[in-house]
């Protein structure tokens, strides 16, 4: 585990106390000196017949499979997900694991770049074309602002999902340096900015509008349990006629009960963030909803 040097790197393995279990989990966010840490979790058995599986009481499971994939999901009570399954044979795991892109995989020379067209604290948009045709924006990671695999799992969700109101996600070019994400062109840019940019132009009906593309689009990702965690106008991108498109899932997560709950030290928008959030690290649709109100 820690040869793999990755953040929810983790092994199943026989416990010292016989017939049991241990899940031994890669972590940096205990760490106060920036030395990782190896975190251990017993397997717990339930004391009714037929035993169930624990690893946090809220959370009991039929058999041990069932225990990790709920905790590949959902930290629930860990210091982190479960994110990487790693063997004694110490053969470190590609950063696209449990990426299914197969077609979305874009070669550097099918894309170019024009201009950069945003910038923020993790990283860069260009403006670009795909196939010299199609105007997409291409969207990198700065230099150490961030993990390649936290980078990758805002691709890992929209490969799962959809939808003519949440941005579309063209493809992945891995063969760049860094990794950069291709997604649709939205004219307008950002939601916040467009609205400010226009203040006072717009109609009832317009605006009511713009509310309902981003509800058609959230109602979306609840229908596939999908938490986004991170709504907000600056994450919601404007295209022609005022259509609005929910994007940035960088935060999103697939969930199997409505209910999410971060990692030790997960940084989050504090402005739109919902009360139980603040209190418990607990993400659901209904904090979704907090923040779009």
């Amino acid at each position: 585990v820690l040869f793999q040097g990755r953040e929810g790197a983790f092994m199943v393995r026989d416990s010292r106390q016989p017939g049991m279990y241990t899940v031994s989990v890669f972590t940096k966010a205990l760490s106060t000196d920036n030395n990782p840490v190896i975190k251990h979790y017993h397997i717990n058995e339930t004391t009714d017949f037929p035993k169930r599986y624990y690893l946090a009481e809220k959370h009991v499971f039929d058999c041990i499979p069932e225990l990790i994939n709920y905790h590949q999901h959902n930290a629930a009570g860990l210091v982190t997900r479960l994110r990487y399954a790693v063997s004694s044979w110490r053969k470190k795991a590609p950063v696209t694991a449990g990426l299914s892109y197969g077609k979305l995989v874009i070669n550097p020379s099918e894309l170019t770049r024009v201009q950069e067209i945003g910038s923020g604290q993790f990283g860069v948009v260009y403006l670009g074309y795909l196939l010299e045709k199609t105007k997409v924006a291409i969207k990198t990671i700065r230099e150490g602002a961030m993990s390649e695999e936290d980078f990758i799992e805002e691709a890992k969700v929209l490969m799962k999902l959809s939808h003519p109101k949440l941005v579309q996600l063209y493809g992945v070019c891995f063969e760049d340096t860094p990794i950069c994400l291709v997604f649709e062109f939205m004219e307008n840019g950002c939601l916040s900015d467009y609205l400010r940019s226009q203040r006072g132009s717009f109609s009832k009906e317009t605006l009511l509008g713009m509310c309902q593309d981003v509800c058609e689009g959230m109602a979306y990702l609840e229908q596939n349990s999908v938490i986004h965690r991170d709504l907000a106008a600056r994450n919601c991108l404007v295209g022609e006629s005022h259509v609005v498109k929910v994007s940035d899932f960088g935060m999103s997560r697939i969930v199997l009960d409505d209910q999410y709950t971060s990692s030790t030290g997960t940084k989050f928008p504090v402005k739109w963030s919902a009360p139980e959030v603040f209190s418990y690290s607990h993400y659901s649709t209904k904090s979704d909803v907090w923040s779009f109100g």
